[in-house]
């Protein structure tokens, strides 16, 4: 994520999008497959897109969607109408929220102030709003050593699980096996998860934690404790994955990158390279007493049992499966524990993982939204190459260029009657390949390269979010589109020093993830479910005058400088 979002650079002046609402009855409408050629182009950023409903067939589930704009810091709960039934306002930014039993909002946001972290996805406060939107609870993790970021859970018992940087100093890194030729100067940013036990209305005890830091393997220098065959241990992390030392640009590129909203207002040449595993997503599986975690950095997922004390989670003994703290499972690239080459890989920066709950169709799998997978040989890196390039929020991309797309897998892990799952000597973790794969019909028409998600619904459909460009659709088990909704609110917010708090760049109306709720959801008993009375703001882009290319127009010293940047970032 780090080089893909340090090559958004190029990037100008943010607009606003329009939003048409159409609801479309029986019969489905299917539209014909778009054919693709190698100058056939596309658009990434959505910038321009058509806004608002576009597809309603009766077939679809009847609840509500649950979102929040990235640029936001509103929450919306929509109805299958795409209507706004409900808004939460807060005076901070968020991603993410969910819904508890009796209408509560608990939202994971956008601390206006911490000193370290700069990545997308910071976060460092969870606050709980009741239905009225009054704050009744709130619990502040940010510090120069810690910061909540990305996702949280909600678990039966009324604690929350969330996720957390947690950085290691220079000295600790090489102390751990990394590699000092590849380890920033200010250190690097593990994971770990926390267990929080709410203690309203402010504050709350951390009951419980893991730590990926404990869970390190490495072959680089055989005088710490760590060092081992990494092929031997799939139950434990490789702490050095990197094939090549990789480079920070320099001070004036990152100051340059800062002015155009790319980066928090904290990020320096020191810590550029610091976030080398960027966990994305959590979920807990009660049945099990597990947990999953996706790391897009690693391009794995990673399940750990939680049944563990904490102590026993630094270890690998203790706990419902007597591993301790010791990866149960990982799927997505065995090549990062040596049991896998590039061709064995799955994953490629994926984003969200969730079980299937019992009662829906697959329960027991798992699944994942797969950002980036490769499909031709393509003649740039990934599409922020061609953005670098362009000085219009919605650069028309060749395929010729980036063929990537993106797809939803749902994996079925080898899992034994007694909940632990198997793995053969000098094999990887099964299964082959996924049981069931979304991706449009046409292919390359899907793709969002970061944030994103898919969960499926009681009826045995899937909602898909692809993320980038915030549109959110509804398929059938014939993989048809039944519901869609691009997401039309954007309302720029920044923090008190003027930056934004998520760099997003033309990718305004993004969201991290979407939720549906049944109609039957006892958080509604009661509630006045109908549209508000007016509906929220929409934007409407202003039309972009210019070419979309960096060389029809020549490109300024300024562009100049982003480019040299990009070649900082990649290493060349």
């Amino acid at each position: 994520m780090k080089n893909q979002l340090f090559v958004l650079l190029a990037m100008s002046g943010l607009a606003l999008l329009s939003c048409k609402s159409e609801t479309i009855s029986d019969p489905l409408i299917i539209e014909p497959v778009k054919e693709w050629g190698p100058d056939s182009t596309r658009s990434i950023t959505g910038y321009f897109a058509e806004r608002g409903l576009k597809k309603h067939h009766s077939s679809a589930s009847d609840g509500y969607i649950l979102c929040n704009p990235a640029a936001s810091s509103d929450t919306y709960l929509l109805n299958k109408s795409g209507e706004v039934v409900h808004v939460w306002e807060s005076d901070l930014c968020s991603m993410q929220g969910y819904l508890k039993e009796n209408g509560n909002l608990v939202r994971l946001e956008r601390d206006i102030d911490f000193p370290v972290f700069a990545a997308g996805g910071q976060a460092g406060m969870i606050r709980e709003y009741d239905w009225d939107g009054n704050k009744i609870w709130e619990f502040e993790y940010a510090t120069d050593k810690v910061l909540l970021h990305h996702d949280i859970e909600l678990k039966p018992n009324g604690n929350i699980l969330a996720i957390s940087y947690d950085a290691l100093t220079y000295d600790e890194a090489v102390a751990a096996g990394r590699d000092p030729a590849n380890t920033p100067k200010g250190g690097i940013w593990l994971d770990k998860v926390i267990e929080v036990k709410p203690n309203y209305p402010v504050g709350g005890d951390i009951v419980w934690e893991w730590r990926m830091r404990d869970h390190l393997v490495q072959d680089f220098d055989e005088t710490k404790d760590n060092y081992g065959v990494v092929a031997d241990h799939p139950e434990r992390i490789n702490f050095n994955i990197d094939d090549e030392p990789r480079q920070a640009p320099p001070p004036q590129q990152i100051e340059q990158i800062k002015k155009m909203g790319w980066v928090t207002s904290n990020a320096s040449a020191d810590t550029w390279n610091s976030d080398i595993s960027h966990v994305n997503a959590i979920v807990y599986n009660p049945e099990l007493e597990q947990i999953a975690i996706s790391s897009p950095e690693y391009s794995e997922i990673f399940i750990i049992d939680q049944s563990t004390t904490t102590e026993e989670a630094k270890s690998e003994e203790g706990g419902k499966y007597g591993q301790g703290g010791a990866l149960l499972y990982r799927w997505g690239n065995p090549e990062n524990y040596d049991r896998g080459t590039e061709e064995d890989r799955q994953l490629y920066y994926q984003h969200d993982v969730r079980w299937i709950p019992e009662g829906v169709e697959g329960a027991g799998s798992l699944l994942v939204f797969n950002n980036g997978v490769p499909n031709y040989e393509d003649n740039m890196e990934d599409p922020f190459q061609a953005f670098a390039q362009s000085q219009s929020p919605d650069p028309q991309i060749k395929v010729s260029d980036v063929s990537t797309y993106s797809a939803v897998y749902q994996i079925k892990p080898p899992i034994t009657e007694e909940d632990t799952y198997t793995i053969e000597d000098d094999k990887a973790f099964g299964p082959d390949g996924p049981e069931w794969v979304y991706t449009a019909p046409d292919t390359l028409s899907f793709f969002s390269p970061f944030v994103s998600g898919a969960e499926r619904l009681q009826n045995g459909h899937m909602l898909i979010l692809s993320g980038a460009q915030g549109q959110m659709f509804e398929i059938n088990k014939e993989k048809q589109i039944v519901w869609e909704y691009w997401n039309p609110y954007f309302h720029d917010y920044k923090l008190p020093d003027g930056s934004p708090a998520q760099p997003v760049g033309p990718f305004i109306f993004a969201q991290y993830r979407v939720k549906e709720y049944p109609k039957d959801y006892s958080a509604f008993k009661g509630k006045s479910m109908a549209a508000i009375t007016p509906q929220p703001e929409t934007f409407t882009p202003e039309p972009f005058p210019g070419p979309s290319k960096a060389e029809d127009l020549g490109q300024t010293e300024e562009e100049d400088e982003m480019d040299e940047a990009e070649k900082y970032e990649s290493g060349q």
